[in-house]
Order: C-alpha cells, then sequence, then structure tokens
C-alpha cells in the first residue's frame, strides 16, 4: 500500500519533467514534436557554447525526450501519446480539487496565480497549460482558465495568457479553440482596461507571421479581421499600407484580401459613412481609386494558375461595386441603400468604365501559342465584365462603341462555350 505514492510519481515523472522545463524557462517562444533521431542534429545546430547546453546535458534521460536551448522546445513524438494521457489525467483532478473546495480562492491568490506556491487555482493552470501545449483544444482546460482569470484584475495575467496562447499557435497554427482564447482575452483586456493599440499591432503582426508557415489559414486571417473592430483609422490606413506587400507576393491566399476589403470598408464607414466634411470623402475616394489601380497592376502581372485570378477578380468586384455605390452614384448627402441608388453617367463615371474596358482588352489578348494560363486569364475578365453590366446597364452600349458589336459578340460566345449557365443567367436578369 505504501508504494502506492510512489508508483505514482513514476508513472507521471514525464509530466513532472515537461513542467519543469515550462517553468525553469518562461521566455520559450516556440515549441514542437520531433523525431528522437533529430536531438542530435539540434544539439549540433545550437552548439555547445549556448548557455542551455549544460542543463540539457545533466540529464541523459531529459536530452532524448526534451530539448530546450534557445528558448525553444522540442518534444519527442515517442512520449506524446503518454504525456498527454498523464497531463489530461493529472488536470482533471486538479480540477475535480479546484471545484471541491468551491471555487473559492483569495484575492491575493487570484492576482498571483502564475507564481502562487501549490494551490487549487495554480494548480488548475499549472497543469491546464501542459494539456494545451499537447492538445490544444481540449475545451475543459481553455474553460478551467477562463473561469479563474475572470476574478483577476491583473493586466499581467492576461499579457501572460496571449503569451502562452501564442506559444501553443506556434505548433498549432490552425487551432481554432486558441484563437477563440485569443479573442476571449482582448474582450476582456478591453473591457476592464482598454485596448491598447500595441496589443492589436502585435496580434496583426503575429497573424502575418503565421500566414508565412501556415498557408491558407482561414482561422488566423479570421481573427486578423476580427481585430479591425478595434482599430482607430489610422491604425486602419496603416495596416491597409503593411498588409500590401503581403498581398502582393500571396495573390493565391484569399484570405489576405478578404482582411483588406475588411479594412476597406472600415475606412468607407469612418471617412464617407460617418465623416462629415469634403476632405474625409476625399480621402476615401483616394484611397478607394488606389486599390483599384494596385488590383489592376496584380491582374496584370500574375498570368498563372487559376487560383491566382479569383481572389484578384473577387477583390475587383468588390471594390468596383462598392465604388458605383458610393462614389459613382447620386445620393445627395445621404449614405446609399439598397434599391435607391441611381447612377448618372459623369465624367467619373466614363473614366471608371473607360479604364474596366482597357483592362478587358489587355486580358482578352492571348499570345498565338495560346498559352492555357492567358486563355484562363481572358475568361475571367470576360465574366467580370459580363457582370459589370448587370450594374452599370449603360456598360453594353460604351462596350459596342469602343469594342465593336462583332467583338461583344464573340465575348458572349467565350462565355457561352466555357460557362453557359452564368450566361444563362446574365440574360435572365
Amino acid at each position: 500500500m505504501r508504494q502506492g505514492p510512489s508508483s505514482e510519481e513514476d508513472c507521471f515523472g514525464l509530466l513532472k519533467q515537461f513542467e519543469h522545463v515550462l517553468e525553469s524557462d518562461p521566455l520559450i517562444d516556440e515549441v514542437g514534436f520531433i523525431h528522437p533521431s533529430q536531438f542530435t542534429l539540434l544539439d549540433k545546430e545550437a552548439g555547445s557554447s549556448n548557455v542551455y547546453q549544460h542543463e540539457v546535458q545533466l540529464n541523459s534521460e531529459i536530452s532524448r525526450k526534451f530539448w530546450n536551448q534557445h528558448h525553444k522546445l522540442g518534444i519527442s513524438t515517442d512520449i506524446l501519446v503518454q504525456l498527454c494521457k498523464d497531463a489530461k489525467h493529472v488536470f482533471l483532478l486538479a480540477l475535480d480539487e479546484y471545484k471541491c473546495h468551491g471555487n473559492v480562492c483569495s484575492e491575493s491568490q487570484i492576482k498571483n496565480i502564475s507564481c502562487s506556491p501549490s494551490t487549487p487555482e495554480s494548480d488548475v493552470m499549472k497543469h491546464s497549460q501542459a494539456l494545451l501545449l499537447l492538445s490544444s483544444d481540449f475545451g475543459t482546460a481553455w474553460n478551467a482558465r477562463k473561469f479563474i482569470l475572470s476574478k483577476t484584475d491583473q493586466i499581467s495575467a492576461f499579457t501572460e495568457e496571449l503569451r502562452l496562447s501564442g506559444l501553443i499557435l506556434s505548433n498549432s497554427p490552425k487551432s481554432e479553440s486558441t484563437w477563440s482564447h485569443r479573442r476571449w482575452i482582448i474582450k476582456m483586456i478591453s473591457r476592464r482596461f482598454s485596448t491598447p493599440q500595441e496589443i492589436i499591432t502585435k496580434e496583426s503582426e503575429l497573424v502575418e507571421s503565421i500566414g508565412e508557415r501556415s498557408k491558407m489559414n482561414y482561422r488566423a486571417w479570421y481573427h486578423r479581421c476580427w481585430l479591425v473592430s478595434y482599430m482607430a483609422i489610422e491604425q486602419v490606413i496603416q495596416e491597409l499600407n503593411k498588409s500590401k506587400g503581403w498581398a502582393g507576393l500571396h495573390v493565391a491566399d484569399s484570405s489576405c484580401f478578404h482582411y483588406r476589403r475588411r479594412l476597406m470598408l472600415k475606412v468607407l464607414d469612418f471617412f464617407y459613412v460617418k465623416g462629415n466634411n469634403v476632405y474625409d470623402r476625399t480621402q476615401a475616394h483616394k484611397i478607394w481609386k488606389e486599390e483599384l489601380v494596385w488590383n489592376k497592376e496584380l491582374v496584370e502581372r500574375y498570368v498563372g494558375r487559376e487560383f491566382f485570378y479569383q481572389a484578384l477578380w473577387l477583390h475587383r468586384r468588390f471594390l468596383s461595386l462598392n465604388w458605383i455605390m458610393y462614389f459613382a452614384c447620386n445620393h445627395s448627402d445621404v449614405s446609399p441603400e439598397p434599391g435607391e441608388s441611381s447612377i448618372i453617367m459623369n465624367e467619373e463615371i466614363a473614366n471608371f468604365i473607360n479604364n474596366e474596358i482597357h483592362l478587358l482588352e489587355s486580358c482578352m489578348t492571348v499570345p498565338d501559342t495560346k498559352f492555357e494560363d492567358f486563355q484562363a486569364q481572358a475568361l475571367h475578365a470576360v465574366a467580370y465584365m459580363l457582370w459589370l453590366t448587370k450594374k452599370i446597364p449603360e456598360l453594353w452600349r460604351m462596350l459596342e462603341e469602343k469594342l465593336g458589336r462583332e467583338k461583344v459578340k464573340c465575348l458572349l460566345s467565350i462565355i457561352g462555350e466555357e460557362r453557359p449557365s452564368l450566361l444563362l443567367h446574365l440574360v435572365n436578369v
């Protein structure tokens, strides 16, 4: 009977080693699961002169299970299953103990959750941290942390939680539970302390860095879109400028363009809808025209696979539709409502249509080799132009004048052959 505790201690030895590594290096900023054969290679790359090498070499057992140097943590894939089972078991025991105490803790304990000696609260936080690093979507662990953190009035506890969730995302960049938890943290900070713009900036930068490593990460970009509601207009414009370069190099990633659309709508709302002077509307008009010009440059520059075009042409539809609604229609001094817009053919909209027709002509120029990608580009351009005629009926007449009736018929035949359903829809409309 007396060997029970000793046996249990041996059973959870790996978990204790893991939690010791986490406590001994609070600046860990990246975690990953690695095969045991890679440990020696990592040691050679890190070099024997770094300050953490002697700690790893103190125990050969630990060095085969965990690798911790330069604030990077590697966990052997050999122990993942057992380690995760142990972490889950110990966390649930700690949670039951916390519930048995009636969820009651002193104010001083709440304020010092991360550095408390051994209290039910600190045990839950400690073991849930280990568990979530191994299993990022374990909802009970996240909920337990929310419950305890909701009782604290120290912003440092929430910023530390941002650090932990960032560490988890370094290994699980598409973890919905982790991204959701970060939004909860920001909401709590906003309600209790106001939202520091530095946090929003760092969040945006985090998404961009994760986007480099994790392609087409919808959850990360959704999080970045969500951040827009907390941004001041100066920060929105700054984000537009910063994300422009990234989007130009990742034209196939529609999530980035979706993010830019959220920023553009924020600009529109601030300058055009809520703005009460000519300067505000001029600023919105300028930003919108610059985005249209930039989008055209990308369309003409990238002739590649079809998914390249989709994000660019969808973005152009968004830009054109809102440009027509807000800058080409007669709204007097009232914000546009669906069904209330009336397009007046003035110089501004005439120039817009001319630019779109010029873009169509450049995309319709297919080399003699009939390279497949150029044909796909032409098809997208024709589909876009026919879509635009639904918004500006006068465009039909201008197309016939600029291109000639025969060429317009040619455009219709292209759509009829490649996308008959789209042509039928346009005819019905």
